[in-house]
């Protein structure tokens, strides 16, 4: 417990430390990307252009997997997995871990439950993409499992595009000072209002 608690604690002063929010504003064409991703353990190529062809896509960038917030946004994000299917909404999460962890990850019944895929942005090209800040992980953190964590931190920040490819809402931690599972609240409610024809 104090292990977790910790860890926490350094992800929030993480947070604070990281330079002003400056992502990608509704309205903005999002950039597509191509990746490495994982569902329900197993390794995959996600192109974001491809699932566009479905519907509009929740793109939810985050910290880190095994980390308080984190879990807590994918398991939500899982838990909600068939009211996006019935909005017609793809969701897809993006990390800068390694897709070893995220085959953990995305496999692990209390988090993403092998509901959804998790991307790797191990060179965080895809975060700076969408004009999301980074900062580097400090020595010695380690994750809920106690497996150290080496790779940089991405804000967390959640997109919802349509799509025609056009960013619609763009809802963030730091500016909109949402809780990990109201991004996956709101995010729903914009998709739903979509499929109804309303605009955010």
């Amino acid at each position: 417990m104090k292990k977790r608690f910790a860890g926490s604690l350094a992800l929030v002063a993480l947070a604070s430390a990281m330079p002003a929010f400056a992502a990608l504003k509704p309205g903005v064409v999002a950039p597509t990307f191509t990746t490495q991703a994982s569902q329900a353990g197993k390794a995959f190529t996600f192109s974001l252009a491809d699932a566009l062809k479905k519907g509009p896509v929740v793109v939810y960038f985050y910290p880190s997997a095994y980390t308080g917030g984190c879990d807590l946004e994918a398991h939500t994000f899982a838990a909600n997995r068939d009211k996006f299917d019935a909005a017609g909404a793809t969701i897809i999460g993006v990390s800068a871990d390694s897709i070893e962890r995220l085959d953990a990850f995305s496999a692990d019944p209390k988090y993403c439950a092998g509901k959804f895929p998790v991307a790797s942005d191990a060179d965080v090209k895809i975060a700076l993409s969408y004009d999301l800040k980074t900062v580097a992980a400090q020595s010695g953190m380690n994750d809920v499992r106690g497996v150290a964590i080496d790779h940089a931190f991405i804000s967390r920040t959640t997109f919802v595009i349509a799509s025609n490819g056009k960013i619609v809402a763009t809802l963030s931690s730091e500016t909109d000072h949402l809780r990990p599972d109201e991004h996956v609240k709101r995010s729903l409610a914009i998709v739903q209002g979509l499929q109804a024809g309303k605009t955010p």
